[in-house]
């Protein structure tokens, strides 16, 4: 399902060891959240809509800037959005921060659903982010020499050793990158918020044969 050649295994591995080289040592199995819903429509092999690309792309600028603007220093929020559904993680400064970070989100355009992640706690070390870019790095490797997943299908975060994965997949996909997330050296924690898509849907969004042009 998903054929990636050697040499770009190769690149992408070669990508991960030479951003970072912390080594991070505790792994662990973990809790579960879990979305569902489902649509449809494929644009090239991202398997969104072509709207909801654009969408994910102005709904990432504007929150990023309005909690910015509003908040200051008091917040370090990383917005997310795939489908129109945002993911916040990072820290801020107290509980009354979280809360509010998820209603200046809520107001931006086309925001269908808020996960809010943010840690009520201190910005991590340097150490930290390298091991949470280390983990990033090993999962997408791992994703990509895994015959049986699309590594383009999900979107990876991490952050304090946990992994948030987003994606319109299949249950099967779902299981398997979750399988594959808990395994994943360094991990502590993953939480999914997946779109389920059913088999079948999965295999109308696959580009069709271009027919045979008449001689």
């Amino acid at each position: 399902m998903n054929h990636v050649p050697f040499a770009v295994r190769s690149r992408v591995a070669a990508g991960v060891l030479a951003a970072v080289t912390l080594t991070v040592g505790l792994s662990a199995c973990a809790p579960l959240i879990v979305g569902g819903a489902v649509g449809s429509a494929l644009v090239a092999v991202d398997r969104r809509t072509s709207g909801a690309q654009l969408d994910d792309q102005g709904i990432e600028l504007r929150a990023t800037n309005r909690v910015r603007d509003q908040m200051g220093n008091r917040a370090r929020a990383a917005v997310t959005s795939y489908n129109r559904r945002v993911l916040l993680t990072g820290e801020v400064a107290s509980a009354a921060d979280k809360e509010l970070a998820s209603r200046i989100v809520s107001q931006v355009d086309n925001v269908a659903e808020i996960i809010n992640e943010l840690a009520v706690t201190n910005s991590p070390s340097l150490q930290e982010r390298a091991a949470d870019t280390l983990i990033t790095g090993r999962l997408k490797a791992s994703l990509v020499d895994a015959k049986d997943l699309s590594v383009t299908a999900f979107k990876i975060v991490t952050e304090r050793n946990t992994v948030y994965l987003m994606g319109r997949v299949t249950q099967r996909e779902a299981d398997r990158a979750t399988e594959i997330a808990r395994n994943t050296s360094g991990v502590q924690r993953v939480v999914r918020s997946f779109e389920i898509l059913t088999e079948e849907e999965l295999a109308r969004m696959r580009p069709r044969p271009a027919a045979n042009e008449a001689k």
